[in-house]
């Protein structure tokens, strides 16, 4: 039992260190590492059905029907990883982030073989999910700064934490960038450094608003259409990765409510024309062989955590006591 709380707490950091990066998904290390659609079908129990649990079967059967032993260390480590690695990341931002890119474009990347190879019932048509979930990927930072419209500081918080966390449980969109696209990417790492209690309860709220939301359908998704909602998955990772390629040149932005610069396009460079156009050196050797680092960690994880990656016994909608004892 230790040993399963040890590797999902490590899990959960993994998620967190991810999701403070813009252009990574939390969700796609989840899916690696075999956890993805535990994960949905966990967090879909938190709602009105745990109160019949409760009820019918007391505090033992609440535990359990939230899948407490693993939504824990899961939160812990999540939470652990996100206070730990705001410092750092915004250190390799700002120093190195041809290779923080290059690392994270290899790990996701490698991403999209573990989760293109799940269906066994692949047809023709599910190609039309696949193209859905590329385009979506595409769309979807340069709609972020809709969001800055909302005018009201609060409301814009909420529906940003609403966005985020959405993003979290899709593998290839980053919850991250989605921030960094809605100008609030700053803010609400500014409110994590320094544990400002208010603007962290509002991202709080609009983050379980979008939990409670997004999951129920994610889970619905895969239970009646799953490998169509795979394929999507994989459109959509496909779609996040021209945000991590190491080698780019900012060529469209604007300016949010603070001053801050959102970026919303970008002109993607070899090696040799990064090098021309900057005047840095590319780094070619160090950016590939982080790239080739990641390729092979994702490989290694999917390989270790395979038969753990199938949907668990007992999370059909609708089973309640039997999905919140064995997901």
């Amino acid at each position: 039992m230790l040993k399963r709380h040890l590797g999902i707490f490590l899990r959960g950091a993994g998620m967190g260190a991810a999701d403070a990066v813009p252009g990574v998904s939390g969700g796609t290390i989840a899916f690696v590492t075999g956890i993805y659609e535990e994960l949905i079908h966990t967090i879909r129990q938190f709602g009105p059905s745990a109160i019949g649990a409760w009820r019918r079967w007391g505090l033992r059967g609440l535990v359990a029907h939230l899948n407490l032993s693993f939504v824990v260390p899961l939160l812990t480590g999540i939470l652990a990883s996100l206070v730990s690695v705001a410092h750092l990341v915004v250190w390799l931002m700002d120093d190195h982030p041809l290779l923080l890119n290059g690392f994270f474009f290899g790990l996701v990347a490698a991403s999209v073989l573990v989760v293109g190879r799940h269906p066994t019932d692949w047809r023709w048509w599910h190609l039309l999910p696949l193209v859905v979930g590329l385009l979506l990927a595409q769309a979807l930072p340069s709609l972020m700064p809709m969001v800055a419209r909302l005018g009201s500081p609060d409301l814009i918080l909420v529906v940003g934490g609403a966005i985020a966390i959405s993003a979290l449980l899709l593998p290839g969109v980053s919850g991250s960038f989605l921030l960094l696209a809605m100008g609030l990417y700053g803010t609400v790492m500014d409110g994590i450094r320094s544990f400002d209690v208010g603007l962290l309860g509002l991202f709080g709220l609009g983050c379980l608003v979008g939990l409670f939301v997004f999951s129920r359908l994610l889970s619905w998704l895969l239970a009646y259409h799953h490998t169509a909602t795979l394929q999507l998955l994989v459109g959509f990772i496909v779609g996040s990765l021209p945000v991590l390629w190491p080698w780019r040149e900012l060529v469209r932005y604007q300016l949010g409510p603070e001053g801050q610069m959102i970026p919303l396009d970008y002109r993607y460079l070899t090696p040799g024309d990064f090098t021309v156009l900057t005047g840095d050196p590319a780094r070619l050797p160090a950016v590939v062989a982080l790239m080739l680092a990641g390729v092979a960690l994702v490989l290694l994880i999917s390989r270790v955590n395979r038969p753990a990656a199938t949907t668990p016994a007992g999370t059909r909608p609708g089973a309640d006591k039997e999905e919140g004892s064995n997901v």
